[in-house]
């Protein structure tokens, strides 16, 4: 009876095992079932396109960005070959080693690409690097199968081919920024594409971009291309042809180099009187777009922006100066114009002009004697423009200074232009709360005091003293063209208008001009050439009242930043005027002796590579825009 019992009491145990067994299977069936379920029903459609991802996926192709050109074909922007550095996050087996292993090798700001990655989409490629060297490439194609996920890819790189030449014009790239993505027209761009940030390269950013290609590619799990399934071929950009001859840009640039200790700073405008087509522009010290291209760092941007000589600043159209002595053509046509003096009245030139209780001393202690117009100009004499500026009021003088293209845009393309000042007295009572005072005209009427100008504007006021009164829009582009060869855009000369005043004025001035560089007295004889008849004028702006340094002798004892800057602008040839230049040395002393000799040198280049047409052939190509002649300012 025992081991009966005993024999029950174990069947009873062996059942409920089984009981239990039974119910765990099940339990698990049910789990398993309810797993596949959510997988295969609820989520397959998400699961399934995460495969496709991680086998198949849009890759885009960079377009191939247009090419800069200079006036005679010349190439001053291109692309060139470049290896860059791409990371897709999900295809690392550890992100942060292999981000640490990769920059054992290769320079990167990680805390920067990690920001990136944490705001990119799913499987999205992210830049690491631009621009490899070979010994960073060979490292990263030596260890592939360490680095899952990086991978180099062959991308098309903005090449500045002559480094900083013209490098304010045609401007630099930059990576779009997330607030530029999310602007209008900017839904074909990408973290991480770049754009143009300044000059050429800024305003033409539609026509010279391109458009951008796309392929569907199979990838392994490393994330490695395996097959090309689809492609959709990029378009290239069109290409752009400046106005700049690079041979007198090149010159203008090297003539106006300084040293690396002491660099020169200041800038050379050189234009087409006839047309305003401009031929050279510079700005010292420049700047390499290069390093842009290739992506700059943190501190290399700090270097150039906190630089103290403003490498990134275009000087040309937005550096601001007193104009010195070349503001004695605006005073010299106001007062032939308003019958304050004609060409033959001769003002007395003692060495000093009194105004009330106070003097002001003309520049040659001594004084001119009686001097004319002519005379007048050829030696600079301060007292003649003195008096005339005097007779005339600063309202009279602003007026004319306008009408001559001064405090206002000159309509030229590039970013950044200031207006610089023509004073008057309602300007000071707005500005300053202050009447204007009759000395501070005497001041204006020689370019000094509230006077500001541009090198763009002094070299169209001297190309208006040439060509007899047209005020033109100076420009820069001269076509856009396809990557066949066809014109899409082109541009033409544009006179903005005329200025109304005796013709016979402006020749008595140009006659001044020419005795300013060929008469034994005149002030930029160091701008005179053997077959060519050159017309200028000399300026110095002063910088700060120079009390303290006048009697401390030569101009190298007084401290570089209390210096005068040197001004020279001038036109040639006399008889048939051509081109004009605008040269602005920053600290650099007298006009004649600093800026007339840069002028000389351009002038001379200039005339070994062009034809000298009549000025007929030029005007009758150009049409007068009357709506802007109506508007000017009497």
């Amino acid at each position: 009876m025992a081991n009966y019992l005993y024999s029950a009491d174990v069947s009873e145990g062996v059942r409920k095992k089984i009981r239990i067994f039974v119910i765990l299977v099940v339990l698990c069936f049910i789990i398993l079932w309810t797993r596949v379920w959510f997988l295969q029903i609820l989520k397959g459609e998400a699961f399934k396109g995460q495969s496709e991802n991680n086998r198949v996926r849009m890759v885009s192709l960079p377009a191939y960005r247009g090419k800069i050109l200079d006036r005679n074909g010349e190439t001053l922007v291109s692309i060139r070959p470049s290896f860059n550095l791409y990371i897709t996050p999900e295809d690392t087996q550890d992100l942060d080693n292999t981000l640490t292993y990769l920059s054992s090798q290769v320079t990167l700001e990680k805390d920067v690409l990690m920001k990136e990655i944490e705001r990119a989409a799913p499987f999205q490629n992210i830049l690491v690097k631009r621009d490899l060297p070979w010994k960073q490439i060979a490292f990263v194609e030596e260890n592939n199968r360490l680095l899952p996920g990086v991978h180099l890819k062959v991308e098309p790189l903005r090449d500045y081919v002559h480094k900083d030449l013209a490098a304010h014009v045609l401007g630099y790239l930059g990576e779009v920024t997330r607030s530029g993505l999310e602007g209008k027209g900017k839904e074909d761009y990408s973290p991480g594409d770049l754009i143009g940030k300044k000059g050429m390269e800024l305003l033409f950013e539609d026509q010279l971009r391109g458009q951008k290609g796309y392929k569907e590619v199979e990838v392994d799990v490393a994330g490695r291309e395996l097959e090309t399934l689809r492609m959709l071929p990029p378009q290239s950009g069109n290409n752009l042809t400046l106005t700049l001859d690079i041979r007198l840009q090149r010159l203008a640039e090297s003539l106006m180099t300084g040293t690396e200790e002491e660099p020169k700073r200041g800038s050379v405008v050189l234009m087409k009187v006839q047309t305003g087509e401009v031929l050279a522009m510079v700005s010292q010290p420049s700047f390499d777009p290069n390093r842009f291209a290739s992506g700059i760092s943190r501190s290399d941007w700090r270097g150039l922006s906190l630089n103290k000589n403003h490498p990134l600043q275009n000087r040309a159209i937005d550096g601001q100066y007193p104009p010195g002595s070349t503001f004695k053509v605006v005073t010299a046509l106001a007062g032939l114009e308003e019958n304050i003096v004609t060409p033959e009245t001769r003002i007395y030139c003692p060495g000093s002009f009194r105004l009330g209780r106070g003097f002001y001393r003309c520049w040659k202690r001594g004084g001119h004697g009686h001097v004319d117009l002519h005379d007048a100009l050829v030696q600079s004499c301060d007292v003649y423009f003195y008096t005339v500026g005097h007779r005339l009021g600063i309202d009279t003088l602003a007026k004319y200074a306008r009408k001559m293209g001064l405090g206002s845009l000159t309509g030229i393309f590039l970013t950044g232009e200031k207006p610089g000042l023509v004073p008057t007295s309602q300007w000071k009572l707005n500005a300053r709360k202050e009447p204007w005072q009759p000395g501070e005209t005497i001041s204006v009427s020689i370019g000094q005091g509230f006077n500001l100008t541009t090198p763009i504007q002094q070299a169209r006021l001297i190309g208006t003293v040439a060509n007899g009164g047209m005020v033109l829009r100076p420009y820069l582009i001269q076509k856009v063209t396809d990557n066949q060869g066809r014109t899409l855009k082109e541009n033409l000369p544009q006179i903005l208008y005329r200025i109304d005043a005796n013709k016979n004025y402006f020749e008595k001035i140009r006659e001044g001009l020419l005795g300013v560089v060929n008469e034994p007295r005149g002030t930029g004889r160091r701008a005179r050439l053997k077959n060519i008849q050159v017309a200028g004028k000399t300026g110095t702006a002063q910088v700060v009242r120079m009390k303290t340094y006048e009697s401390e002798g030569e101009k190298g004892e007084i401290p570089y930043e209390f210096r005068d800057h040197a001004w020279f602008f001038a036109f040639a040839p006399y008889e048939e005027p051509e081109v004009a230049v605008a040269v602005i040395v920053e600290h650099g002393g007298h006009g004649g002796a600093a800026a007339a000799p840069i002028a000389k040198e351009l002038f001379s280049e200039y005339f070994k590579h062009y034809p000298r047409p009549t000025v007929e052939q030029n005007v009758t190509s150009m049409a007068i825009n009357q709506n802007v002649q109506n508007n000017i300012q009497e």
